[in-house]
């Protein structure tokens, strides 16, 4: 007999779950789907007065999105979490849920360089302001604060030099003048700094970093406080924020070891930090947990561990001939943008974004320490800088 659409449409699944009920997978299935099936009318009609708690369209993402967002918000410890496609949206989302037209935005100035863009380009055309402020700031962020200011970014440390803001100074102030603080937290993870617990109410990850571990994945997420909750996620709903859903099943797969992979990261990372400190061209190596590190006393006190990605400048005098020799020298680290995986990278430019002006329009050097064997690692770094003055 000849199949007929009808056929076709009941064949394999149709939808009903209880199918597949025994079929208990140690990690939640990928789930693609635009429409979703309910049980029944009373459902129906539950969601179309906007009381029905469950899945009602693919835009609300699917329950391998839901138990990677329900994942990061207990270790987290906060009070609900969205994924989104990427750490910049995350950002970028929150900004839109708590700014409005006429408001302030006070950002550190060694914040991820798009949130730059996405300020000068997107949000001042919508009539919100933003300005910078040093990225080692405390309490003294009040001489910053204008009366129209709502939001105060936060990026401890920030990714390229690695300065730290004094956090609980920061939320204090904040706390006494009424604003609302967000933080990007993607370098030390919710493992190694916790910044609910240092008063703030927003905590960023770039999920493609640590947290995915093998850059293979671009998501992002936002977990905020109860007091922030119906603002977010009024935002989120209005605009049918999801992630994709591969992507939340990797990093969901990836958080099950990253403690063990930051060990490894941390461990590696101080000692060739602590033998750069050594070297011949190396003027200064920025690691907070190196107790050369201007805010080694803040880090020492606010975090339980450092992660995988530090920086260096050299001295003066070298011309980027020489730093194309060094990068290009370089055998076990790849040459890219991002950093939490497992490869280790390079990147390297100019010293301008950083308060840090001794170190202004010098050389930096961005390393992400993968998880190699540190010793191939050290030998690599010492023949390439070794290239820095022999053509």
């Amino acid at each position: 007999m000849t199949a007929n659409s009808t056929d076709i449409i009941r064949s394999g699944y149709d939808g009903d779950s209880g199918k597949l009920a025994r079929y208990h997978a140690i990690n939640p299935p990928i789930y693609q789907a635009s429409t979703v099936l309910f049980e029944n009318y009373a459902e129906l009609s539950a969601s179309n007065r906007g009381q029905f708690d469950g899945f009602t369209y693919g835009t609300d993402g699917s329950p391998t999105q839901a138990a990677f967002e329900q994942a990061m918000c207990e270790l987290e410890g906060g009070y609900y979490t969205r994924a989104f496609p990427s750490g910049l949206m995350a950002i970028t989302s929150v900004l839109q849920a708590f700014l409005s037209s006429g408001d302030h935005l006070l950002v550190c100035n060694s914040c991820y360089g798009p949130v730059r863009r996405f300020a000068a380009g997107v949000l001042e055309r919508f009539g919100v302001t933003t300005s910078y402020f040093p990225a080692d700031c405390g309490a003294d962020i009040e001489a910053h604060i204008r009366p129209e200011t709502k939001l105060i970014l936060l990026e401890s440390p920030g990714s390229n030099s690695f300065e730290l803001q004094d956090v609980p100074a920061v939320t204090e102030v904040a706390r006494r003048r009424g604003l609302i603080t967000a933080i990007d937290n993607t370098w030390a993870t919710p493992l190694f700094f916790r910044p609910f617990e240092k008063g703030v109410d927003i905590s960023i990850h770039s999920v493609t970093k640590y947290i995915s571990g093998h850059s293979d994945v671009l998501l992002g997420t936002a977990t905020v406080t109860e007091g922030c909750y119906e603002r977010f996620y009024k935002l989120c709903r209005s605009l049918e924020m999801f992630a994709p859903q591969e992507a939340c099943y990797l990093a969901l797969r990836g958080l099950k070891t990253l403690k063990l992979r930051l060990k490894q990261h941390e461990a590696s990372a101080l000692r060739l930090a602590k033998w750069l400190e050594g070297q011949s061209g190396v003027a200064a190596v920025l690691h907070p947990a190196l107790p050369s590190h201007p805010e080694h006393g803040i880090w020492k006190r606010d975090f339980s561990g450092s992660s995988g990605i530090f920086s260096f400048v050299l001295e003066p005098g070298f011309e980027e001939a020489a730093v194309a020799r060094f990068v290009d020298g370089l055998e076990h680290f790849g040459i890219g943008y991002s950093w939490g995986g497992f490869k280790s990278l390079v990147t390297a430019g100019r010293f301008a974004q950083s308060e840090m002006s001794r170190y202004r329009d010098r050389w930096l050097i961005r390393l992400n320490i993968g998880l190699e064997e540190v010793e191939d690692l050290r030998a690599d770094l010492a023949r390439a800088l070794g290239r820095l003055s022999t053509p």
